[in-house]
Formats: C-alpha cells, structure tokens, sequence
C-alpha cells in the first residue's frame, strides 16, 4: 500500500476561534522539531487535522509524534482518491495487513466500520457507506464479527475535498496545547516525585518549562546533580529542549543554619529559593515559578507555610498538583516517565540541616524577622552568578 502518511488530530486547539491558526502553526513547529533526524519529514496542514509523511518507517514517525503536547490522536493512514471503488479496494487491504500484524491466530476479531464525510458531495452517505464497506471487506475475512459498541478492529474512512485517509486504529497523543503556545514558566525542580510531574502539567497546558535545581555541594554529592539532569533529560522528550539551572545552594544553607531559628529552616531555605529563581526567570523571560508543592503534604506545604514561601517570590507560582493526591502523583509519574528516576537514593537540598521539628504555622513576621540577621541581597546575587545552565538534550 503506497502514499502512507499519520493524520494528526488535535482537540482544544479546535475552539481557539481566531486564534486557531497561531497554535497549529506551533503544534507543527513542535511536530518537525519531535521529528528531527528523521529523512523526508514534512508536516502540513489540513482542514481539522495535520498531516505528517516521510521515508522512515510509519510506525517510527507515529511514535515520536505521540509524545508531542496538542496531539489528542493519530493514526497511520493511507490517502486514495475520493472514490467508492478505490476506498473499498484500500480498505480490505488494510484491513488484511492489520489482522495479519495486530491480531495473529485464527480466532474471531469483532470489527466495524465508520465513516466521516468533510466532502459532502461525496455519495453515498456516512452510514450507508459505512455498510458499503463493511459488505466489501467481511465476506473475504471470516474472522471478522460486526461489533458496533465494542469493536477490536475499526476501519475508518475519512473522505476530504483533497481525497480519502484510510486508516485502521488510533494511537492517543497526551492532548493539551502545544509547548511554547502559551509562555515560559521556570519550574523548580527537586530529585523527588512531584515536581517532574508539575513540569509535564504545565508543559501540557502550553508552556515551554525551563527548570531550576539547587545543588548543596558538598552536603550532598554528585550522584544528587546526576539526578536531576537524568530528571531533565526524561522532561525533555516532551519538549523540544529543556534548559537545567543548577544553582550553588550551600551558602545559603550554612548562612540560615548558623543565624536563624532551627524551626524556620525549610521555610527559609524555600523562601530564598524563591528568590533566586525569580531573579533567573526574570532573566529568561519566564513569566511564572512552577512547583511540585501538593497541599499539606508535608511540613513545609501547609496554607500558612505555603502564603509564607511564596512572599519572597516576585512573579506567579503555579502549583498543579497542589490538590492532587499522592497515589495520583505516583501514577502520573510512572505514565510519563520519570518515577524510577525519582526514586533513585539522592539526597535533595532541603535534608541538609534539616530541622527536628519544623515549623508547622509558621507567620510571615517572624520570618522577615529570621531574615533580618542575613545578608539577603549578597547571597541571592552570589548564587545567582554562580549558577550553571545546561540546555537538554545538547549539553549532556
């Protein structure tokens, strides 16, 4: 079967009215990026739908493109003319292929088929043709059983003013709207569960994620850093590259050890990572902090704890998870990728020094007051000059 492509189908992207076009042009941007590498990509635009082709392997094509945020679903489809008795013809082929790849043995196989008509001078219509192939396709496939609710094989056709896709299953895309469509956000990144996952939520609702980690060498050794650029690199599948800022985070720690109250230590150790992330997002133009912070999770994620941390932040923090469940969160992991890294022993910053019993209510006076005895400005500017940027997957 010649001329194969993937048609692309996207969801959200359909109610954007006028703003339509600016965010296809962005999920095929994304598309050809998704593809790079591969030999005679292009990916066009049709009416509702993308169409991707090229010389590599079909299967190979629809892999990577699944994984690209905007795409709801695909499926390798084969293109003929708007013709009944060429539709037919391509149909039962295709339906031959795919019982002999997907559903090997003898056994019955419950099947139906649809049928969508942009082409409305196309004649018959869209169930009536349905039944037309349908009756072309089983009389020469005895292990086909017509299974309207609950089918293993759905032979669809979808004829266009430009011609018919046939095509044979549909492979989900994670949804959501294209990366870059909506801004950059600057996500904080732990070695832990929660914050990877929050990156790949707003990843989805469009935002290009830059991330920021905080390194407590040497409290913490190098198997921490490995870590989290592992963490990035699993990210960075979803999106066209990720930029890492690691930041030299010791100072601060040993300055917060040594001149504030025990209890107030992983406030304040958060409460300047605020700081030092807002000054870099600043700088790249991020428009938001992202974290990982779930509501009441821990110590330090009560509201009171919580308002209290993000005061020392000079723009937006998104929490995505912040009403999620932790099973949730472990699930959602494991789908995208990044749990069995998550998991690995490291240690993260916020166990240095950790306190006996952290404050569980804490009060934004007593922080500002806990404050007052550090030199707040000269060390958020040191670890803001001292911080390292990797760009994922280049620099690794």
């Amino acid at each position: 079967m010649s001329d194969a492509a993937i048609l692309v189908r996207y969801g959200e992207i359909g109610l954007k009215g006028g703003n339509r076009p600016a965010f296809e042009r962005r999920l095929a941007e994304n598309l050809r990026t998704a593809l790079k590498g591969m030999h005679g990509v292009s990916v066009d635009r049709l009416r509702g739908r993308l169409l991707i082709k090229g010389t590599d392997e079909i299967s190979q094509l629809a892999r990577s493109a699944s994984k690209v945020f905007g795409v709801t679903s695909l499926s390798p489809a084969t293109h003929c003319t708007s013709d009944a008795k060429a539709l037919k013809k391509v149909a039962a082929e295709m339906v031959a292929i795919t019982l002999e790849r997907d559903f090997p043995g003898d056994g019955p196989v419950r099947f139906r088929t649809s049928v969508t008509r942009a082409d409305k001078t196309f004649l018959p219509g869209s169930m009536e043709f349905a039944r037309d192939l349908a009756g072309a396709i089983i009389p020469n496939q005895k292990r086909l059983k017509v299974d309207l609710k609950n089918p293993q094989l759905n032979l669809e056709a979808d004829i266009r003013p430009e011609g018919a896709w046939i095509f044979a299953g549909r492979i989900p895309g994670p949804g959501g709207l294209p990366v870059g469509s909506l801004g950059r956000g600057l996500c904080l990144l732990s070695g832990g569960i929660d914050s990877p996952v929050a990156a790949w939520e707003c990843m989805k609702r469009g935002m290009r994620v830059e991330c920021i980690s905080f390194y407590s060498h040497p409290f913490v050794g190098p198997q921490t850093r490995e870590k989290i650029i592992r963490l990035a690199e699993h990210l960075s599948s979803w999106q066209p590259t990720t930029i890492l800022h690691i930041v030299p985070f010791s100072e601060v720690q040993v300055a917060i050890r040594d001149n504030c109250p025990e209890e107030y230590r992983t406030v304040l150790y958060r409460r300047a990572m605020q700081r030092i992330a807002s000054r870099v997002a600043s700088r790249r133009k991020c428009k938001a902090l992202i974290t990982g912070e779930s509501i009441g999770q821990v110590a330090s994620q009560t509201l009171e704890n919580l308002a209290v941390i993000e005061e020392a932040s000079s723009m937006p923090v998104l929490r995505p998870l912040a009403t999620s469940d932790k099973v949730d969160i472990i699930k959602q992991a494991k789908s995208i990728g990044t749990l069995e890294t998550s998991n690995l022993p490291a240690p993260d910053c916020c166990t240095v020094f950790q306190p006996a019993a952290p404050i569980i209510h804490g009060k934004l006076v007593d922080a500002l007051e806990a404050e007052a005895s550090l030199d707040i400005q000269a060390l958020t500017l040191e670890a803001v000059r001292g911080t390292e940027r990797l760009r994922i997957p280049e620099d690794v």
